[in-house]
C-alpha cells in the first residue's frame, strides 16, 4: 500500500470521504480563527458571575496582575473573586479540555476507530478508584489528586501489559484489555461507595460528575506545563500518527516503527488525561466530541486536528463552566452539561456520518 493510498483509507476509517480542497493557508487560517475564538471566549467568561461586577472593575484587576502594578490598591472582594477565582478556573478549564480533546485526536488515531475516547484504556475507571481510595480512607491516602492519578496510570499500565503479546501490542487487543482492566476499576469503585459513610458517599459521587469548583493557581501551574509539553510532542509526531492511522504494516513499509511510535503518544495522550482527570473528575465527550468537529473543519492531517481540537476543547469547556455557575444560583457539575451537549452533536454525526462511520 502506497503513503496516498494509505493515508486515504485512514481518512475512509474515520469518516471522511475526501482529502481534496483544504490547503495548507486556509488550515493555518482556521487555527488562527480558532485562536482569536478561544480568547474571547475566555475574556467573554471572566466577566460572567453570581457577583455584579462591572467590565472595568474585571479587567483593571487583571491588568495589574499582569503588569505586576500594586495588587494592595485593588479591592480585596474584586482581587479574590477575579484573579484566585475566576482566572485560574478558566485557565483550568482551556488546560482540562486542551488535554482532552488531544488525548482523543491521538487515540482515534491510533485505535483508527472514531468512537474511542481518552478514557478508552481505563483511566477514568483507575482514576476514579485512587480518588473514591481517598475520600473513603484519608488517613492513608492524604491527598485525592495523586492518588487519582496514581491509580489512573497505573490502570492503562495494567492494560498495556495484558495487551502486550510477543513483543507487539495489537490494537483490538490493547481495546478489549482497557475494557477489561476499566470494569475491574468501576466494579472495585462501586464497592467503595457501598462501604463508604453519607459524607464520603456524596463526596465520591460529586468527583465522578468533574467540576472546577476548587480550581486554584496551583492547579494550574501544575497542569499546564505538563499540557504544553505534551501538545508540542504529539503536534511534532503528527504525520507519524497520520502513518499510525494506516495501520501496522502500512506503517512499517514505510520505515515506522509502530511499537515505538504507539507506546510514545499513548504514554502522552494518557499523561495529560490522568493528571486533568486527577484534578477535576471525569468529564465526559470532549475527547469525542472535539477531534471530530475539527476533522469536519479542517481534513484528517493530525498536524492540524491536533492544535485545532486543543483549542476547540478549551472553548467548549470554557462555555459548559461558565454555564455551569451562572445557570443556578447552585452549580451544576460540569460533567453533567457536557453530556447533555454532547448527546444532540453524537445523534448528528450519526445521521450525517453515519453510513461512512459505522456501515
Amino acid at each position: 500500500m502506497t503513503e496516498s493510498t494509505g493515508f486515504k483509507q485512514f481518512v475512509t476509517n474515520l469518516g471522511y470521504d475526501s482529502v481534496e480542497g483544504f490547503d495548507e493557508g486556509r488550515k493555518i487560517a482556521v487555527l488562527l480563527g480558532l485562536a482569536a475564538l478561544l480568547f474571547i471566549t475566555a475574556c467573554t467568561a471572566v466577566v460572567m458571575g453570581s457577583y455584579d461586577l462591572t467590565i472595568f472593575d474585571v479587567y483593571r484587576t487583571i491588568l495589574v496582575h499582569i503588569t505586576l502594578g500594586d495588587v494592595t490598591a485593588l479591592p480585596k472582594l474584586h482581587n479574590t473573586i477575579i484573579w484566585n477565582i475566576r482566572v485560574p478556573r478558566i485557565l483550568l478549564a482551556i488546560s482540562v479540555g486542551g488535554a482532552l480533546a488531544i488525548a482523543g485526536a491521538v487515540f482515534q488515531g491510533v485505535f483508527r476507530n472514531p468512537l474511542v475516547e481518552p478514557y478508552i484504556l481505563g483511566v477514568s475507571s483507575g482514576a476514579a478508584f485512587g480518588a473514591a481510595l481517598a475520600i473513603v480512607f484519608p488517613a492513608i491516602f492524604f491527598s485525592i489528586q495523586l492518588s487519582a492519578f496514581a491509580f489512573g496510570a497505573l490502570a492503562v499500565t495494567m492494560a498495556y501489559l495484558l495487551a502486550r503479546v510477543r513483543g507487539e501490542t495489537p490494537v483490538i487487543t490493547l481495546i478489549l484489555a482497557g475494557v477489561i482492566i476499566g470494569s475491574i476499576f468501576a466494579a472495585l469503585v462501586s464497592l467503595l461507595k457501598y462501604i463508604a459513610d453519607d459524607t464520603a458517599l456524596r463526596e465520591i459521587v460529586f468527583w465522578l460528575m468533574g467540576g472546577f469548583y476548587y480550581a486554584t493557581w496551583n492547579d494550574v501551574i501544575l497542569l499546564v506545563p505538563i499540557v504544553l509539553l505534551s501538545f508540542i510532542v504529539l503536534w511534532a509526531l503528527g504525520w507519524k500518527l497520520n502513518i499510525l492511522s494506516m495501520g501496522d504494516e502500512e506503517a512499517r513499509t514505510l520505515g515506522v516503527n509502530p511499537e515505538k511510535y504507539k507506546f510514545v503518544v499513548v504514554a502522552f495522550a494518557t499523561a495529560i488525561t490522568a493528571f486533568a482527570v486527577s484534578l477535576v473528575g471525569i468529564i465526559a465527550w470532549v475527547g469525542l466530541m472535539m477531534p471530530h468537529a475539527s476533522r469536519m473543519i479542517l481534513g484528517p492531517d493530525n498536524r492540524f486536528v491536533i492544535p485545532a481540537s486543543m483549542m476547540m476543547g478549551g472553548c467548549y469547556l470554557i462555555v459548559c463552566d461558565t454555564l455551569a455557575r451562572t445557570l443556578t444560583t447552585a452549580e451544576i457539575p460540569v460533567g453533567i452539561l457536557t453530556s447533555i451537549l454532547g448527546a444532540p452533536y453524537l445523534c448528528y454525526l450519526i445521521r450525517q456520518k453515519g453510513r461512512v462511520i459505522f456501515g
